[in-house]
């Protein structure tokens, strides 16, 4: 007698009966959709996550440094240097911030923003406009394309900021010197960005010690923040305070994890779907093949052995469903990520295009974790095979 796997690739791939080869196909078809989609709702996923915190950190940083009553901070720029060294696998950079509120006036027009004051080394984020210019302007602003659209301001132009200074409003001329895109309406009809020492010259006045608002820390790798901050909690000093940026805007955050219950929602129906249906397939090829079951029996072959070949039927259609799914899955994710066919609405979603990540550990996992259930479901229908009679088999019609 031939082997279980020989049987069940030939019976298989049979095209004897038509009906029977409609009904592989289609579960294969099932099967490789689920799959696809799977894949894709993992890839749209992690591209939303991934796209949107990176945003964020990127203008925040990863954690930020403060007093505990929330007043200004002495810059110590040796505990600083000393935080770095002692962190320097963990810290990428650590640069001051100040926040101040202020109207930003061009021509008739006048807006209320928040100047965020950065150090001159620090990278301008999001920029998609840059002055190629040199004249070293003693005060340049970033300004959104938001804010430029809505005053009418391009590069080069000189603006006027009005700060409240005590019971005085002092006025500060910057000249235009980028803008910056970020997708988050928020950030971008709220804030400019202006040289911190402008900033410090307005708050400190004749101060000995310049003050800033806090410090903002980036990290190396994001992945075990929560931690990275007790640590760093640990080397400051009594009044100061470090906070995960992910605490500091709650409501993105809570968004992207919800996320995560989107996800789980769709693979958990995804892989409902291909196990009923190729356990429906599995019992119906077994319908099909009663005959044979029955003519296997009266020849001795015992019920495993009956079992191993429909197993291994089960498994042609199975596997030739998730590697097609595979396939489908991955390539309509790179078709997205190369030319970006899906648009969406930025001021709902933070992003135009719709962001794909892929990452080969979920689609080895989704492959094999899709094969082990399938393999398990197998099981029950194939306990059957017990319960039928050679001899009702072989007359069985």
């Amino acid at each position: 007698m031939s082997s279980a796997f020989d049987i069940a690739k030939k019976i298989s791939f049979s095209t004897s009966k038509s009906y029977t080869g409609i009904i592989v196909k289609l579960a294969m078809i099932a099967t490789s959709i689920s799959v696809a989609a799977i894949i894709l709702t993992l890839s749209i996923v992690n591209g939303f996550q991934y796209s949107i915190s990176n945003k964020v950190f990127s203008f925040w940083g990863h954690i930020r440094i403060e007093s505990v009553n929330g007043r200004p901070l002495p810059q110590n720029d040796s505990l600083i240097q000393h935080l770095k060294l002692q962190n320097k696998e963990l810290i990428q950079n650590i640069t001051p911030f100040i926040h101040q509120s202020t109207v930003i006036g061009y021509q008739k027009e006048i807006e209320g923003v928040v100047a965020k004051g950065i150090s001159v080394q620090e990278p301008i984020p999001f920029l998609i406009k840059e002055s190629t210019i040199i004249d070293s302007p003693q005060h340049p602003i970033i300004i959104s394309d938001v804010l430029a659209r809505k005053l009418n301001i391009d590069l080069h132009k000189n603006v006027k900021l009005y700060f409240l200074n005590g019971t005085q409003v002092q006025q500060r001329s910057f000249k235009v010197k980028g803008i910056y895109h970020s997708g988050i309406d928020d950030y971008d009809q709220k804030f400019v960005m202006v040289p911190l020492i402008d900033l410090q010259q307005l708050q400190n006045n004749n101060a000995s010690i310049p003050t800033v608002d806090g410090y903002t820390i980036t990290l190396r790798n994001a992945d075990n923040i929560d931690s990275i901050k007790n640590k760093i909690q640990s080397q400051l000093p009594s009044n100061w305070v470090s906070t995960t940026i992910p605490n500091y805007y709650p409501q993105i955050f809570d968004w992207i994890g919800v996320q995560n219950i989107n996800r789980n929602v769709a693979i958990t129906i995804m892989l409902l779907i291909a196990i009923i249906n190729l356990v429906t397939c599995l019992f119906i090829l077994m319908l099909e093949r009663i005959p044979m079951i029955g003519s296997f029996s009266a020849m001795g072959a015992s019920h495993g052995f009956i079992r191993k070949i429909f197993m291994y039927q089960a498994s042609f259609i199975a596997w030739t469903g998730i590697l097609t799914g595979c396939l489908v899955g991955i390539g309509l994710s790179l078709l997205q990520l190369k030319f970006g066919w899906i648009q969406l609405d930025e001021s709902a979603y933070f992003v135009k295009t719709l962001p794909i990540k892929i990452v080969p550990l979920q689609i080895i996992g989704v492959m094999l974790g899709t094969a082990v259930i399938s393999y398990i479901s197998f099981l029950l229908p194939t306990l059957w095979v017990k319960r039928i009679s050679p001899a009702s088999a072989i007359r069985f019609d």
